[in-house]
C-alpha cells in the first residue's frame, strides 16, 4: 500500500505549478467566449486554436499525472522488486532536490539501520519557481542531511544503494549530473546499485506535457553522464510510457 490519496500526485502539480494552470484556465475561457461570441471566420480559428491549447494543455498535462502519480505502479513500489533483484541492502542513501515525498514509504519498505537522506536544494542553483514553493509547503523531514550534490557527507564504499527518484534531472549541466553519479560511485560499495527514475525529452512526454518536456533530459543525456562517472548499466525499464528506471552498478574492482 502506498498510502497515498486518490488524486494527491495529480493535486501535487497543481499546486507546485498553480500560474501555468490559472493561465490555461483564463485562456480556455477567454478563447471559449470568443469562439461563440465572434463572427468572422477568421477570428473563431484563432479562438479555436487557443482554446484547443489550452485543453490540451490542461488534459494532458493533468491526465497523464494522475496515471503515473496516483494509478500507476511508481508509488505502490511493485517495480522495486526488479530494481534491487540479488541484493540484499544494508545501507541506503536517499537523494532529493528540495521536495521529498518518498523516502518515508521507502524506508518503510527497506527498513535497513544505515539510512541516509541528502537534500541536495540550492538556491542559486534551481531556481523554478516550483521548487521553492514545494519547499516551503515540504520542509525536509527530520534527519534530512543539506549535501551539495558533489560533495556527500558519507564515507566512501558504505552504501549499497543510492536512490534518486524524479530529482536529479533539477541538476541542469551535464557536469553537475557526472558529477552527482560520481559522488553515488564514490559512496557505493562495489557492486553496489543506483537507482534513478526520471521522465525524459522523448515523444511520450512532448505528448504529454507539451514544451514542458524540455525541462526534462534526454535519454543520451543521461548516459553520456554515468558512462563519464564510470557507472554501468545492468537494468532499464518503464514504469508508464512516461517514467523510466534506470539501475546503474558499480563495477567490481579487478585485483
Amino acid at each position: 500500500m502506498s498510502g497515498r490519496g486518490k488524486w494527491q500526485g495529480m493535486w501535487t502539480i497543481v499546486r507546485f505549478n498553480w500560474p501555468f494552470y490559472l493561465i490555461a484556465l483564463i485562456v480556455l475561457g477567454s478563447a471559449s467566449y470568443g469562439f461563440f461570441a465572434s463572427d468572422p471566420y477568421g477570428l473563431k480559428i484563432c479562438f479555436g486554436i487557443a482554446l484547443s491549447g489550452a485543453l490540451y494543455f490542461l488534459v494532458g498535462s493533468l491526465g497523464v499525472s494522475h496515471i503515473v502519480y496516483d494509478c500507476s505502479d511508481l508509488y505502490r513500489w511493485k517495480w522495486l522488486t526488479r530494481a534491487l533483484a540479488g541484493t540484499q541492502p544494508r545501507g541506503i542513501i536517499f537523494c532529493h532536490s528540495g521536495f521529498d515525498e518518498a523516502s518515508f514509504a521507502l524506508r518503510q519498505l527497506q527498513p535497513v539501520s544505515d539510512w541516509q537522506v541528502l537534500d541536495h536544494y540550492h538556491p542559486a542553483l534551481m531556481t523554478e519557481a516550483s521548487i521553492r514553493r514545494a519547499r516551503k509547503h515540504f520542509p525536509p523531514t527530520e534527519g534530512t542531511l543539506s549535501a551539495p550534490y558533489n560533495r556527500w557527507p558519507v564515507a566512501a564504499d558504505t552504501a549499497d544503494v543510492v536512490f534518486g527518484l524524479l530529482a536529479i534531472h533539477e541538476l541542469r549541466s551535464e557536469a553537475a549530473r557526472t558529477e552527482w553519479f560520481g559522488e553515488a560511485k564514490r559512496c557505493l560499495k562495489h557492486g553496489g546499485r543506483v537507482v534513478l527514475a526520471e521522465h525524459v525529452r522523448d515523444f511520450a512526454n512532448f505528448f504529454a506535457f507539451g514544451p514542458g518536456f524540455m525541462h526534462f533530459h534526454s535519454g543520451k543525456s543521461w548516459r553520456a553522464c554515468w558512462d563519464a562517472a564510470g557507472l554501468h548499466v545492468c537494468d532499464e525499464f518503464k514504469v508508464t510510457p512516461w517514467v523510466r528506471i534506470y539501475v546503474l552498478s558499480k563495477p567490481w574492482s579487478i585485483p
